[in-house]
């Protein structure tokens, strides 16, 4: 057999391959990393200030509230670049650039105002003011997010190729995680030591997404359009031959759509635990290990003990900005599907393992896992789209990428806050407790007893448990039984005396009663399922996809 006397062109070096990626691939990192540390900040105590009490500066809503609102907001953020990615392609990217930050810094100024804007809305009798403040937060947020990432990533799907696409989307998404990496610790000192100061953090995500018009208008590269053959239509028009051509392509439908069973539970880790880890986890371990490494004065940690939830989350974007780059080394040859069930695979063991523990170094140690699962998968997920979609249709393409996120982080959110308010919320548990086992009255066992508020359920159980005695805790909420609005300082003065007799330990003690005795980490076990659910679906459509060479395609 004659040897063709053609080589295989040389694969390129690392180096080779950053140096040989373009300016503006550069500039839409740069202004990712700004919105990304705006996004982070506020996806850091998102659900921390969402659900804390009305006493500590919250907007005390329910967790169903709460995945109702979040469930909105990721349909807004993940259905409209469907949409915008051909507006994008079609009309030009700076454009789209603008309305966005335009749009984030209104919702993020928006939330420094949430509780001013509540009360105000309060006094013209709208009901559950804080509820419709933070959906119209979202829906000025998630629009403008949306707006934005087809954008960043259809400029990005223009200027890598097959043999750079590995490496540009992985160093991307390291640069991404820069952002997300600060975000936590900014958050966690713009709201203070006692962890209060809310509104410090969305005013500071307002000023980080205006600094994003800077490269924005003067330093960004309006690509070349490349106009396709429904160029001369109408926005009608792109809309529904976008979405024509999106059904024409079964197979990759069928992709999106078991993808999402994996995003359903990927993307509650920045939406529930941060609760979970405030509620169940003892993390005080932690917190000393960081004092004695970084200072008594570390505001990372909170008065308590305790570290603040963020900066255990942010153990996720730490282990991705430093070891990315590595992976996205290590997996540049395997194919693209075969990447993401491994990723998938190793990120459901960490999901699970992260919500199957209170003690707060095993935790850790499981957002780690998880970690490394995503930064397999997630960059891989964009790459595999990048390559599959036509030159003409790069951003529509991309888009298209967050319908999994759209179906998946959407009817997460929307499933998972009531079964946690139902089998998971500290609260609510204790609340139940005290109706089954002490026989309050059953009505208590609803947050919307105004006589009981959120903040003194856990202590009054505390104290009932100690010291055997109800009674004190039956005349409290009779004394406010029947009152619309109890004078917040009044309820502070009654329930005085219960807090003085609770101690930490007591407090401690309990947490450890409600874990054993009602398994709040069911709800993670449950959560889990729906990504086994799509890494196996995603195994099932590797091996039905394999072409007859037995490779999978497309091969990085």
């Amino acid at each position: 057999m004659s040897v063709s006397s053609t080589a295989a062109p040389a694969k390129m070096s690392v180096a080779q391959q950053i140096g040989s990626l373009p300016f503006n691939y550069w500039v839409a990192n740069a202004m990712e990393m700004l919105e990304r540390l705006a996004f982070f900040s506020l996806l850091a105590i998102r659900p921390l200030f969402a659900k804390a009490p009305a006493s500590e500066n919250g907007l005390e809503l329910s967790y169903a509230e709460v995945g109702t609102v979040f469930g909105i907001w990721a349909w807004l953020q993940c259905i409209i670049p469907m949409i915008s990615g051909g507006y994008t392609d079609r009309y030009g990217y700076r454009k789209s650039l603008i309305v966005a930050f335009i749009l984030n810094g209104c919702g993020y100024l928006l939330l420094a105002r949430a509780l001013p804007v509540a009360e105000w809305l309060a006094t013209l009798d709208v009901p559950n003011a804080s509820f419709w403040v933070l959906l119209g937060a979202a829906c000025l947020i998630g629009p403008g997010t949306a707006i934005f990432k087809p954008a960043v990533q259809g400029t990005l799907a223009r200027v890598v190729n097959a043999e750079t696409s590995s490496m540009a989307w992985g160093l991307f998404y390291w640069v991404v995680n820069v952002g997300g990496f600060l975000a936590p610790i900014l958050a966690a000192w713009l709201r203070g030591e006692a962890g209060l100061n809310w509104s410090n953090v969305f005013y500071g995500c307002a000023i980080v997404t205006a600094l994003n018009f800077v490269p924005a208008l003067f330093i960004y590269r309006e690509p070349e359009r490349v106009v396709p053959a429904e160029g001369q239509k109408g926005p009608l028009g792109v809309f529904v031959t976008s979405l024509a051509t999106l059904l024409r392509d079964v197979r990759f439908v069928l992709f999106l759509l078991i993808a999402a069973c994996f995003w359903f539970m990927f993307m509650q880790l920045w939406d529930l635990l941060p609760n979970f880890l405030n509620e169940w986890v003892d993390t005080s371990a932690v917190g000393r290990v960081l004092k004695s490494v970084f200072g008594e004065n570390l505001t990372w940690v909170l008065p308590s003990g305790q570290v603040k939830p963020e900066m255990i989350i942010n153990i996720d974007a730490t282990s991705i900005l430093l070891f990315v780059l590595v992976i996205s080394w290590m997996i540049r040859r395997m194919h693209k599907i075969a990447a993401m069930i491994l990723g998938m695979l190793i990120s459901l063991v960490g999901f699970v393992g992260a919500g199957a523990t209170n003690v707060g170094a095993i935790c850790c140690l499981m957002i780690f896992v998880f970690a490394i699962g995503e930064m397999i998968c997630s960059p891989t997920f964009s790459a595999y789209i990048g390559l599959i979609a036509p030159p003409a249709r790069k951003a529509l393409y991309m888009g298209y990428s967050n319908i999994p996120f759209a179906i998946g982080w959407g009817m997460g959110n929307f499933v998972s806050g009531p079964m946690y308010d139902q089998i998971g919320s500290k609260e609510m548990l204790a609340r139940a407790h005290l109706v089954q086992v002490y026989q309050l009255p059953a009505e208590l066992a609803t947050k919307d007893n105004k006589a009981f508020p959120s903040d003194q359920v856990v202590p009054s159980l505390a104290y009932v448990t100690k010291t055997g005695n109800v009674e004190n805790l039956r005349e409290i909420i009779a004394s406010f039984a029947g009152q619309e609005k109890p004078d917040a300082e009044a309820l502070k003065q009654a329930y005085a005396p219960i807090r003085e007799q609770v101690s930490p330990a007591d407090l401690d003690a309990v947490r450890q009663m409600l874990w054993t005795t009602y398994n709040p980490q069911r709800v993670w076990y449950y959560l889990g399922a729906f990504g086994l659910a799509g890494t196996v679906g995603m195994i099932i459509f590797y091996l039905l996809a394999r072409a007859p060479s037995g490779e999978a395609e497309p091969a990085a």
